[in-house]
């Protein structure tokens, strides 16, 4: 007799499944001839989902995520506000603040003096972006780009709104939203994870980027982020150990596979089989990794379109044509981080090398999608976890000042996938203080990013600690109007 709470715990298998809904081998053929992803991934546990199948009709079949830790400065890049030029050293008005909080590195100040962007701005394209003279690569490409300018959060300092940016909640322990895909949509490539994050680092002041934030939290292993490195081995252990051979390795991991079975069998703890399904990954990683890795078959075209360091590794532009490569190859979600835009001072310097790191490859990956046919279903995302404030912190010069943190708005780019190209959405006020027209919190965003692929954000939950949790926790709706 089978244990009740033992079966309860169990992940039904496709055998079971098919056994007991009565099923025929005909209509699993059928079925999988018609929607090839039918038993990829599992989602909307409790839900009434099924399993790899989107909710309706996606836009994007993966995503990009140029995330620039740090914060740039929507006033130097994308946010146009010539009035803080007109009152340069004026005191920011109290009306405007409204008594808002401030990190506890400005919140002293005995004044607050506006500053404006050193660097000079232009409109390009038919949608008329405003661009600074800082992303010459960016303004070419305006109206392929859909910029978001009213941007808000409720975080103020890195790693909390860092946190919130990757996985809804500034505090830890909550899956990513690489991990949610991966967990809702599965893989399109059985040889190479569903979810890889790269890392990068600018010369500016670099705050920390940590596993937490391309972490699985209460969902199966395996939906974990796969970090790459830039070393000789981009995958950690993933080379056979000296003195094996290929099959014996197999051998390994299939004796491995039979024990684990058997603790399977006898705990029933899910968390098993999700182990064995990384080692299987990383065996079939081993071939894979390194074809993809490849540059030497990219033409000259691709090189000169990226730029010269892409063909150093760790750098930037290194990580965006990795990132084509891995998204061209199948990985569902695919993360960058670039560390350096925190710039409390100095501002003027760092930025402009901040700038020139990112601006020539972060076009060119949208460029080379674009070229490629993929942009369509690929959603490229540029952006920090908040904006910078119109104020300087610390002593102000014509030539030198900094910006502090600031949540109040802030500005992000998105391309392809489903999004509309030549938009410019939302205003902020004419100081660069607050949203003005049409805010877009970080759950409104999520919910979006779900909804380009397939996924109602409501629905996509997992059942952990007696609660339902969701990447918008209980908040977030759609930006239709971003949507093409």
């Amino acid at each position: 007799m089978e244990n009740p709470l033992l079966e309860h715990r169990l992940n039904i298998n496709r055998r079971r499944f098919l056994s007991r809904m009565g099923m025929g081998i005909g209509s699993v053929a059928l079925g999988s001839l018609l929607m090839p992803d039918l038993f990829k991934g599992m989602k909307g546990e409790g839900a009434g989902l099924v399993p790899g199948i989107p909710d309706f009709a996606p836009k994007a079949k993966r995503v990009i995520y140029l995330f620039q830790n740090g914060a740039p400065s929507q006033l130097e890049s994308f946010d146009y506000k010539p009035k803080l030029v007109d009152w340069f050293g004026q005191e920011l008005p109290d009306s405007v603040r409204g008594g808002q909080r401030l990190t506890g590195m400005t919140a002293n100040q005995s004044s607050f003096p506006l500053v404006g962007s050193f660097a000079e701005f232009k409109q390009y394209g038919e949608s008329g972006a405003w661009v600074s003279e800082l992303f010459p690569y960016t303004s070419k490409i305006v109206d392929d780009l859909c910029f978001v300018r009213s941007m808000h959060t409720e975080a103020i300092n890195h790693d909390p709104a860092l946190t919130f940016f990757q996985t809804g909640a500034q505090q830890g322990n909550r899956p990513s939203m690489g991990a949610w895909l991966s967990y809702g949509l599965g893989s399109e490539n059985k040889n190479l994870p569903a979810f890889t994050v790269l890392l990068s680092r600018g010369i500016g002041n670099g705050q920390g980027v940590y596993s937490k934030l391309w972490t699985n939290g209460f969902l199966d292993s395996v939906h974990q982020g796969v970090q790459f490195s830039s070393g000789e081995d981009p995958v950690l252990y993933l080379r056979d150990p000296k003195g094996m051979s290929r099959e014996e390795r197999r051998a390994m991991l299939d004796n491995l596979a039979d024990m684990n079975q058997l603790a399977y069998d006898r705990f029933g703890d899910p968390e098993i089989t999700a182990k064995v399904k990384q080692y299987e990954m990383a065996y079939r990683m081993q071939t894979a990794v390194p074809e993809i890795l490849d540059l030497s078959k990219e033409p000259d075209s691709v090189i000169k379109l990226y730029g010269p360091d892409c063909l150093v590794p760790g750098t930037y532009a290194a990580n965006c044509l990795m990132a084509r490569k891995l998204s061209e190859s199948g990985v569902r979600f695919v993360q960058l981080y670039h560390q350096g835009w925190d710039q409390h001072d100095n501002l003027p310097y760092e930025i402009r090398h901040q700038a020139k790191d990112t601006d020539q490859a972060s076009a060119a990956l949208v460029t080379d999608l674009k070229q490629r046919g993929l942009l369509d279903e690929t959603l490229v995302i540029w952006g920090g976890e908040f904006g910078r404030t119109n104020y300087s912190q610390g002593k102000l010069t014509k030539d030198n000042y900094g910006r502090d943190h600031h949540p109040r708005c802030f500005t992000i780019w998105m391309a392809g996938g489903g999004v509309k190209p030549g938009l410019v959405y939302g205003e902020t006020d004419e100081l660069g203080y607050n949203v003005a027209k049409d805010p877009v919190h970080i759950h409104d965003f999520q919910a979006t990013v779900l909804h380009l692929l397939g996924l109602d954000h409501e629905k996509l939950v997992f059942k952990h600690l007696g609660r339902r949790f969701r990447l918008t926790d209980v908040h977030g709706h759609v930006v239709k109007d971003l949507i093409a």
